[in-house]
């Protein structure tokens, strides 16, 4: 059995489990209910939350963009999310990122982001397949239209993160990749929250249940 850890919203729970139903080799387990061995993960997946706690932040937090940042912040969860990044890292270990979850991989590898951006928080963005994205050469995966609901997003990019996709409208980044890493792989956007993402996630079982870390 291959273990891939996590730590997930309750509001959030079913949909990222219903991608894993089908693979009975791979389970998926939220560290929200039960703190996990990182040693022993096969595959991380780091999604969607509040805003990273200011304390892990690469860069001055003014007091007007204190006050952007959302109170319900968790401190457990950031230190847990920003150890197992660095032991799936050293252990080579498949991680995938969603929301939050890659803002939290730019920050583990030295980066910084944008506090607050304007248009990338509508209503219509959270289920909706409305925002077009434009792409690098050779993306990881493709996804002409994404439902990217947030309020951050990846500024000066970490070590060795470079980007696949941004929004065509505004240039803000929706989609990275680690180079020279087996997999490390990270989207803006909330690919939980619609079936037509699941190649996204079978990409990512995949590769979990293929590497020998």
């Amino acid at each position: 059995m291959r273990h891939v850890l996590s730590w997930i919203r309750e509001k959030d729970e079913a949909m990222f489990h219903s991608f894993f139903a089908a693979h009975s080799g791979v389970a998926l387990e939220n560290a929200r209910r039960r703190q996990g061995t990182l040693d022993a993960m096969d595959g991380l997946l780091l999604t969607g939350g509040a805003d990273i706690c200011p304390a892990y932040l690469h860069q001055p937090v003014s007091p007007a963009e204190l006050g952007l940042i959302e109170e319900d912040a968790e401190a457990d969860r950031d230190g847990f999310e920003f150890a197992a990044i660095q032991t799936a890292l050293e252990h080579g270990v498949p991680i995938l990122t969603v929301c939050k979850g890659a803002q939290v991989l730019n920050v583990a590898l030295g980066g910084t982001l944008h506090l607050d951006i304007p248009g990338h928080d509508l209503p219509e963005m959270k289920s909706h397949n409305i925002q077009t994205l434009r792409f690098a050469a050779n993306p990881t995966i493709r996804f002409e239209r994404v439902n990217s609901s947030h309020h951050q997003a990846i500024d000066r990019l970490g070590d060795g993160l470079e980007v696949e996709a941004w929004c065509a409208a505004d240039g803000v980044i929706e989609q990275v990749r680690l180079k020279n890493h087996p997999y490390v792989f990270g989207v803006q956007f909330h690919p939980e929250r619609d079936s037509s993402y699941t190649p996204l996630f079978e990409q990512f079982i995949d590769k979990v249940d293929s590497t020998q870390c």
